[in-house]
């Protein structure tokens, strides 16, 4: 393979790292978790960078805001800064934090701008339509979550990420359904849900377009 692929680039910085001594261990268990998650969907292993930034490299039909929200819902959890970007990467081995292209450093780029603007999430693909959709949208998503109190954010990996009924959370927990479902309820856990479906659903429809509208390449001498 010599020429550029599209892929999804997800940057994940942690807020205030330097004076935080467990944000390595807390980015290696949401490393391991988020391999299995995404699975074949991992263009490269999950890698982070002194224990402050977490790099993933994923083919353009995962879902990266599962990440973010997995991320958000860890029972270790700190906060995070991300920044998600469709577009070409340069062929090569190794964890994600080896690797080069295009769509890594306008992550980079990127990254830098969320800081800038104290925003929790920004996210390009490359499709205008797309893009401005996302630029009022990603920044809500990991600023609700961060809302969650930690009986709300249990409740919601249970749901979101485990993907349990509400009745079988309640007998996990020993409590009520009724009890699951205020918690569920005040948590907006629906809303969530539906946010990151949303946000999933706009990516990709802009991934799409970007790399329809791409011109052709050559991969060898004329045609």
């Amino acid at each position: 393979m010599t020429s550029q692929a599209q892929a999804t680039v997800l940057f994940g910085d942690v807020v205030d790292s330097r004076r935080d001594a467990g944000a390595a261990g807390f980015l290696r268990t949401l490393r391991d978790e988020l391999d299995r998650a995404y699975g074949a969907h991992g263009l490269a292993p999950t890698g982070f960078t002194q224990g402050d930034e977490i790099q993933l490299l994923l083919d353009t039909e995962a879902d990266p805001f599962v990440a973010v929200l997995r991320a958000a819902l860890h029972p270790d959890t700190r906060e995070l800064r991300w920044a998600v970007v469709a577009g070409p990467v340069e062929p090569g081995v190794g964890p994600a934090t080896e690797r080069n292209g295009q769509a890594f450093r306008a992550a980079r780029d990127l990254l830098v701008r969320a800081r800038s603007r104290r925003e929790g999430m920004l996210a390009i693909t490359g499709d205008p339509a797309a893009d401005a959709l996302l630029a009022g949208l990603a920044p809500l998503f990991p600023a609700l979550l961060a809302e969650l109190t930690v009986r709300q954010r249990e409740v919601a990996r249970l749901l979101l990420v485990d993907g349990l009924r509400r009745a079988e959370v309640a007998e996990r927990l020993r409590v009520s359904r009724a009890t699951v479902s205020v918690i569920a309820d005040r948590g907006r856990v629906r809303h969530l849900e539906r946010l990151a479906a949303s946000l999933a659903a706009i990516f990709a429809e802009g991934v799409g377009r970007a790399t329809r509208n791409m011109p052709a390449r050559r991969s060898g001498g004329p045609a």
